[in-house]
């Protein structure tokens, strides 16, 4: 790993930034960088950057962004592809809002134009792909291939770069800036997030063959606020919109309704839906590969990959109360501009210490962790967050909502929501995170988003953290006894490391606690001993006037953190 992080630093090092034409181009069509960069505001407090328009309601940002997408194509592109004469071919056919590139199994950029006319304009001019020794599944679609070898100028044009954490990362020497820049380099940027609504708007044309009515939406962490660069794109067909206009039929006299077929369940039909929408992705979808039918999970569900975007996809059907549950993580995340830091700094943490795992399991998920987080919030004093007893007391009758025989009730209107001010800064409530969870009283009691009193745990697993809204399910249901107590280690080192004046990339350095491998420990070195060590190394650091040997320690640091991320 030391090697592994050296290796990443050199490579750090020597980064050069966008070509002067490039970066031009793209910041008079975008009026920011291009490929996935953001500003780092490393020393701006979070707060002020909604105080201008106050927050937007999921509602309305995911009408913004599907609006977007239907305005969107996506382009195949030559890696070196002449960007002005690109630019000025796509003006033919109206006007460009925004347009920028990015790597995915070659090189592709996302156009989007003033208004739909623009978008059919180039699509009546595109003509299917003429190929000697293959067939072609004739499919129409927005993802076109640009195919002008005229356009390539070798001489001039570099290939679109990969975004990296920048290396102002590694200087920073205060806590709560570093939590800051952890979560700005991580979280998703505007490109990334329009790219998933417009694989959501490309997949919904295939769907809309069958179902007219029905759309295909993002939810889970694309929408919430709290995910991050690399994350899976979780959707839904929503199949609500094929029955819109049942409310308006007449109570009496004649009326048309629609013969279908009948089945004994809405589950069977919703894995019927998902089979097929699966096999067209297969047969027909340009890009869909490795598609499974996962078909008798608790939730029906279809996987695959989309190779132009580089997303891993899950797709299922009807899960209303999964969206509900992504529209109160948003709630939570744009009521307190320190709710997300703390989230990703947290993940990001268990993540090093192999606390979570890519790989399914005994562990402990990223969506437990940030309900973990969001409980801990609203056990301040005063509280950071609201709980969603009183969520549901603010509600307008209007808001009232139940899906599935579960109460998903609670408002969405922030000018409802008043909370007492609570000054407490990241840092401080990063080390009182670990201190409340190394001193939680797991055996006994359950971690609820719903009260501010405590709640004992109805069953007995290790880990009881109810779901906010079908209450009788554990979502931590899979944690063994094992990884919960690696956990509560883990938070007692990390609260001492910080007690101590440590820095966060002294806190995400790799444990030597033992892996757990089934109910099997080994003994490890004492924390204490590694802890003292680390300290001493590091005053002695702080000491020297070295400062390029200061920021390699800490460079490197950051680097196995962030390959491991």
């Amino acid at each position: 790993r030391f090697m592994e992080g050296f290796s990443f630093l050199t490579k750090m090092a020597s980064f050069t930034p966008l070509s002067n034409q490039r970066s031009s181009l793209m910041n008079i069509m975008s009026g920011q960088c291009v490929f996935g960069q953001k500003k780092h505001l490393f020393f701006l407090p979070l707060s002020e950057k909604k105080k201008k328009n106050g927050p937007k309601s999921l509602r309305d940002l995911r009408a913004e962004r599907q609006a977007q997408a239907e305005r969107s194509v996506l382009v195949s592109c030559h890696p070196k592809t002449h960007e002005n004469k690109f630019l000025k071919y796509l003006s033919r056919h109206g006007n460009v809002n925004k347009c920028f590139f990015y790597e995915s199994f070659g090189t592709y950029a996302v156009v989007e134009f003033s208004n739909q006319d623009g978008v059919q304009s180039l699509l009546e001019s595109a003509a299917m792909p003429s190929v000697s020794h293959e067939s072609v599944v004739p499919l129409r679609s927005r993802l076109l291939s640009l195919r002008n070898v005229n356009t390539v100028d070798t001489d001039k044009q570099s290939a679109p770069s990969r975004r990296t954490c920048p290396l102002t990362v590694f200087l920073l020497t205060q806590l709560e800036q570093q939590i800051v820049s952890l979560t700005e380099a991580h979280s998703l940027t505007d490109e990334n997030t329009r790219l998933r609504f417009l694989v959501c708007s490309l997949l919904n044309d295939i769907a809309a063959a069958y179902f007219p009515q029905s759309s295909i939406k993002p939810f889970g962490s694309s929408v919430n606020g709290f995910g991050k660069l690399g994350c899976d794109l979780d959707m839904i067909l929503d199949l609500d919109g094929t029955s819109e206009g049942n409310a308006n039929m007449p109570r009496s006299g004649m009326y048309m309704e629609y013969l279908v077929k009948r089945t004994s369940s809405e589950r069977a039909v919703t894995q019927s839906v998902l089979s097929v929408i699966a096999g067209c992705l297969d047969q027909f979808g340009p890009g869909c590969v490795g598609v499974q039918k996962i078909l008798n999970a608790r939730c029906p569900l279809v996987r695959f990959a989309h190779q132009p975007s580089g997303f891993q996809c899950d797709l299922t059907a009807s899960n209303r109360v999964a969206m509900r549950s992504t529209e109160l993580l948003y709630l939570f995340g744009e009521l307190d501009a320190r709710v997300r830091p703390l989230v990703f700094t947290v993940r990001c943490w268990a993540r090093a210490h192999g606390v979570t795992s890519p790989i399914p399991g005994a562990w402990i998920t990223n969506f437990s962790l940030t309900i973990m987080v969001l409980f801990f919030l609203q056990r301040r004093n005063p509280p950071i967050l609201p709980t969603l007893d009183r969520l549901k007391e603010l509600a307008e009758p209007s808001e009232k909502c139940v899906l599935d025989g579960n109460d998903c009730t609670f408002t969405s209107d922030f000018h409802r929501i008043s909370l007492e001010t609570n000054t407490e800064t990241l840092d401080q409530l990063l080390g009182d995170f670990f201190e409340f969870y190394s001193t939680f009283i797991f055996n006994r009691m359950s971690i609820n988003l719903g009260r501010y009193g405590k709640e004992h745990k109805p069953e007995l697993h290790p880990l009881y953290i109810q779901n906010p809204f079908e209450t009788s399910l554990n979502i931590s249901k899979n944690v063994n006894s094992s990884q919960l107590e690696r956990f509560v280690t883990l938070c007692q080192e990390s609260a001492w490391l910080l007690q101590s004046g440590s820095h966060l990339n002294t806190l995400l350095l790799p444990s030597h606690i033992s892996v757990v491998r089934g109910r099997k420990k080994r003994k490890s070195q004492p924390a204490s001993e590694r802890i003292k060590g680390l300290l001493e190394s590091l005053r002695i650091k702080n000491n020297s006037n070295n400062t390029e040997a200061g920021v390699t320690v800490v460079g490197l640091c950051w680097c196995v953190v962030l390959s491991q991320y």
